[in-house]
């Protein structure tokens, strides 16, 4: 990336590039192209391919619609290195933050949705995504008549959640989580249908439930990560309680938000001081 940048836009000063992540690898949640994402935007930035959009004075900035749409091209194009053919899903939500909606190779950006609570889980058993997605495909041939059905239901669930994200930010209602808990549960049934399911996974959601949460696989299935559905008046002692059950199991988790902001430029006032120290040691 670093060379077909250079080419195109002229040299990449010299530099040294210190990557720092919180997300496991591997786990389904997109971190290479988190990884493709923040190089782009260092790299284009430095050769002055795209501006430098931070101010004197600011924590943080964001680039504009045009240069966010170069940053993912570029990203891709590392994604593309690193996976050979992958959707584009994750750089582009890597990208422009939100919420995304991917259909037949058509990715479009959600406006106005909420930021949700969620605990992330990683359940630490390996998949291929690669061999996951062929026994979709199988089952798919061999019981057409069953399992399109399955398929357009998922596809109903996703719609049904779009209108409620979408719903929310204008009329945030309690009315709304109740719904979106029960979309987490259908979905997660179907999703064991479709052979995507794991004993693993079936123990993160019976964990979870035994709380009052809800709970749905995340990324290829298999194994990997799973994400539990947290409603603003949770009580922290319920959160707490879940994770001690669920790190019981050999989990690892992780209290963090869906919706957030895409690539965004940080001063180094803004970071915290774990991640300034985990900087400075490397």
């Amino acid at each position: 990336m670093c060379l077909a940048v250079s080419a195109k836009y002229g040299d990449v000063p010299s530099m040294d590039i210190l990557v720092w992540s919180e997300l496991p690898t591997g786990a389904g949640l997109g971190s290479s192209a988190a990884y493709a994402v923040c190089l782009a935007a260092a790299l284009l930035t430095a050769c002055g391919a795209i501006s430098c959009p931070l101010k004197e004075g600011e924590s943080t900035a964001r680039w504009t619609e045009e240069e966010l749409t170069l940053i993912n091209s570029w990203a891709f194009q590392g994604e593309r290195v690193i996976h050979g053919n992958p959707s584009g899903v994750d750089n582009a939500v890597g990208t422009w933050g939100g919420a995304l909606r991917y259909q037949s190779g058509k990715i479009t950006p959600l406006k106005r949705v909420p930021m949700l609570r969620i605990l992330l889980t990683n359940t630490k058993v390996p998949r291929s995504t690669k061999v996951l997605v062929a026994g979709v495909k199988e089952k798919v041939l061999k019981f057409p008549a069953i399992m399109n059905p399955v398929l357009d239901s998922i596809d109903a669930i996703s719609q049904e959640c779009q209108s409620v994200l979408e719903a929310m930010p204008a009329n945030p209602s309690p009315e709304h989580y109740p719904v979106l808990e029960e979309l987490f549960d259908i979905n997660q049934h179907h999703l064991n249908v479709l052979g995507v399911g794991h004993p693993s996974l079936d123990r993160l959601c019976r964990v979870t439930a035994s709380h009052g949460l809800h709970s749905k696989l995340t990324g290829a299935g298999g194994g990997g990560c799973g994400i539990t559905l947290l409603r603003p008046d949770t009580s922290p002692l319920a959160v707490e309680a879940a994770k001690r059950d669920l790190c019981a199991c050999g989990f690892e988790c992780w209290e963090t938000n869906m919706g957030a902001p895409g690539v965004t430029l940080h001063s180094s006032s803004s970071l915290n001081a774990q991640v300034l120290h985990a900087l400075s040691e490397s």
